[in-house]
């Protein structure tokens, strides 16, 4: 039988439990905290395995940036005044000034570690060292139907919580190419590069292999000290050239609820298809650090210490360690010409994204959930993905379903309003939408209407169907 937590109640029934601490969850953790004092008290819980919080730490390399203003902090877009704001945090901190008279538009991610730390540590209704390893569905539990939540603490003692519905967040794992999983060597990705550097600036080469962001920052971080020690650093990638993330106004109106509308509404076998063509929007580089890196590389060659190779257009087809000459070899294919190349390196590490896995310990309530035919979760517009569609949320575990706005971090507080309305049934925090300035489908204007496929025109010499006007 489970042990008892002696900060809960075992016996009481939550509204809601949190599994997982990313700042997703962090974010409705806040936002959530407040209702339990409200006139109907939303309890909740939320159960973190590490001991404390600790955001990509691999990646938390000297002057990496966010993406995302200050502003988009764990509460202040759904409620400015909330005590677990950043601006609130620097007050805390004695940063207050300091912020104000640098003006950071954008904050390091170091410090928006710090200040998730800060937040964490502040919140009553968060359970770190707590490891959840079942979940099991009652539909006889005190009260009516419940999940039941195993989880394994610090000690080692299996506790057990209840709770009416459940959010999900504990979010997505490297990702390596194909030719690399299940093989001996253990294949280095970005999400533990820090932990790595050391032993990477030992080597005489260090090779990169994928694109965007963390691929530029290890690149940057490798090269202002690899000049010094004689490392050659490789960046190699099948995109067709280095792209700048976009991030004009109207281009960041597809971040957008009203954007996350149109796309959940597309037929699901055209959704791929537009997120391949919108890389450039969430897997570009920051254009302050492509110049940089440009500027280290000439200086670099100027001194006539130059010792980089920066490659595009170069997918990854197979890759093998050769334990007597310590290198990895691999085997590249140019996109643009199907040349055949090989390269040698000693030190190598993979910018490769994230991908998205069900948890084992959802094993025990799979067949209450929803998925795709590629395995996905199958998440509702309001993110529910449990067959009755109020039960089980997910954080973060629909990209393929709801566009560009799902691994957003300037999101984050639009969701957990919509999340919070559905746990409650109330909409504590307001939910704005309708502020784009942009129709993404057709406008709802007497000057636009909808037409049969086949046009206006579809015999008329002037308006030919077979090809576009522009």
């Amino acid at each position: 039988m489970p042990g008892n937590d002696p900060l809960s109640n075992d016996a009481e029934v939550l509204d809601v439990i949190g599994i997982g601490l990313g700042p997703f969850n962090l974010s409705l953790a806040c936002l959530l905290a407040p209702l339990a004092d409200a006139t109907v008290p939303c309890r909740a819980l939320f159960l973190e395995s590490h001991r404390e919080f600790n955001w990509h730490p691999g990646m938390l390399i000297d002057e990496a940036t966010l993406q995302n203003p200050c502003l988009a902090d764990l509460v202040s877009l759904a409620d400015p005044t909330s005590d677990y704001s950043y601006l609130n945090y620097c007050k805390h901190s004695g940063e207050i000034y300091s912020h104000y008279i640098n003006g950071p538009h954008y904050i390091t991610r170091e410090a928006f570690n710090r200040y998730c730390q800060w937040a964490s540590r502040r919140l009553p209704n968060v359970r770190f060292g707590h490891e959840v390893v079942s979940v099991s569905h009652d539909a006889h539990g005190p009260g009516g139907a419940l999940y039941r939540v195993h989880a394994r603490r610090a000690d080692g003692a299996i506790v057990e919580f209840l709770a009416r519905k459940l959010v999900l967040g504990v979010g997505a794992q490297p990702s390596l190419p194909a030719c690399c999983e299940g093989d001996a060597p253990p294949y280095l990705h970005t999400a533990h590069y820090l932990q790595h550097k050391a032993q990477l600036l030992d080597k005489r080469s260090v090779t990169i292999v994928g694109s965007g962001q963390s691929a530029a920052e290890v690149c940057h971080d490798l090269l202002k000290e690899a000049v010094h020690r004689g490392t050659t650093v490789n960046w190699i990638t099948r995109s067709p050239y280095f792209f700048q993330m976009e991030t004009t106004r109207l281009t960041l109106e597809m971040f957008s609820p009203d954007y996350t509308d149109y796309f959940y509404d597309l037929p699901d076998e055209r959704k791929a298809a537009v997120l391949a063509r919108q890389d450039s929007l969430y897997k570009g580089i920051n254009a302050r650090l492509m110049d940089d890196i440009y500027h280290q590389l000439e200086r670099a060659r100027q001194r006539r210490s130059h010792q980089a190779h920066l490659v595009t257009q170069s997918e990854l087809r197979r890759c093998r360690f050769d334990e007597a000459s310590g290198q990895h070899l691999l085997e590249f294919h140019r996109t643009d010409t199907g040349e055949v190349f090989e390269h040698q390196t000693d030190g190598l590490i993979f910018a490769t994204g994230y991908r998205q896995r069900v948890p084992r310990f959802l094993g025990g309530i799979e067949h209450r959930l929803r998925f795709d035919r590629q395995g996905r979760y199958q998440p509702t517009r309001n993110y529910a993905v449990d067959i009755a569609g109020s039960e089980v949320y997910v954080q973060n575990g629909g990209l393929h379903s709801h566009g560009l706005s799902n691994p957003e971090l300037g999101l984050a507080c639009y969701r957990n309003s919509c999340l919070i309305r559905e746990l409650t049934g109330r909409e504590h925090y307001p939910i704005e939408t309708g502020f784009a300035l942009q129709s993404f489908g057709v406008p709802r204007s007497p000057l636009f209407r909808a037409l049969p496929s086949a046009g206006l025109f579809p015999n008329s010499p002037h308006f030919p169907q077979d090809k576009a006007c522009a």
